[in-house]
């Protein structure tokens, strides 16, 4: 929420991160939900969605960054790439950077988002603004999609918000199952955003069992994203066909990569596997964590 002088966001009733506030640069309700974009003095302009922050310009590279290339680095070929939410233009920014991906298909519910990020946060959205022949953005909702037209696709990547409103269903086991069953190449990899084990573990605790029913392989790995509650960020890694424990980058194409990132790296890619025992409880055995 957006207060005079403050950005706050509330987590479980008894935790609030705040910002202090320079200037509200928009505000609009789209029929999906409340998109903000306003500026801050310590973390540049911030895009909010339903008074939760999105993303950032001082931090937004590490989110962006670690959703895109670790499954486009992971996966020995990408060629075709669907990006669903994202409307920032942040991840589809990440993927452009890889000359072998042919085409990006990114299909954000919400128009007003992109719109809003090209006008306010372009350097976010460049990808949106510059109008690379790879990139088709559809309009629309990406459960659909996926259900319906999506298909031959090597890499998905759900860069959705939280598990609530427009996004509550880019968290259900038909969805994944779908992305599985009818958007995935053979061989393919699904990437999926999956909040924060300190105050997100019932989602968690829901989604990686669900995961595990419709990929061969489905595991988090871990990144740090100061603006997001705790700070430390999950994604699903979801194979096809079962890879190494530890996912390796592909060398050669993380030595052209790693130069263009802030963050990555192929030493953090395979370390960001590597979780720490109360988040392996919370995927593998639910049941056993408390507090």
């Amino acid at each position: 929420m957006t207060t005079q002088g403050w950005v706050s966001e509330t987590v479980e009733g008894s935790y609030r991160l705040s910002f202090p506030l320079a200037a509200r640069l928009f505000e609009g309700q789209s029929d999906f939900q409340k998109v903000e974009v306003v500026d801050t003095p310590t973390w540049g302009r911030m895009l909010l969605l339903d008074g939760l922050v999105q993303t950032t310009q001082r931090d937004e590279w590490v989110y962006h960054e670690m959703i895109a290339h670790v499954p486009l680095l992971a996966h020995r070929d990408p060629k075709r790439v669907l990006v669903i939410g994202g409307g920032d233009g942040g991840t589809v920014r990440e993927v452009l950077k890889h000359p072998g991906v042919q085409e990006v298909v990114l299909c954000e519910i919400d128009a007003m988002v992109i719109e809003a990020c090209k006008q306010h946060l372009p350097g976010i959205a460049c990808a949106l603004v510059e109008g690379d022949r790879r990139l088709t953005v559809r309009v629309g909702d990406g459960v659909a999609y996926v259900a319906d037209e999506a298909q031959g696709f090597d890499v998905v990547i759900v860069d959705s918000s939280e598990p609530m409103g427009p996004g509550e269903e880019l968290f259900s086991e038909t969805f994944y199952t779908n992305v599985a069953q009818k958007a995935l190449n053979a061989g393919g990899l699904l990437v999926a955003q999956t909040e924060s084990p300190w105050y997100n573990r019932d989602v968690i605790e829901r989604v990686y069992p669900m995961l595990g029913r419709c990929f061969a392989q489905a595991q988090p790995y871990l990144g740090f994203v100061p603006t997001y509650p705790s700070g430390c960020w999950t994604w699903a890694f979801c194979a096809k066909t079962p890879q190494p424990v530890l996912p390796e980058a592909n060398q050669g194409r993380a030595a052209a990569i790693t130069p263009l990132c802030r963050y990555y790296n192929p030493d953090l890619h395979r370390a960001a596997f590597v979780m720490p025992n109360f988040v392996v409880q919370q995927v593998e055995q639910p049941s056993v964590v408390s507090g």
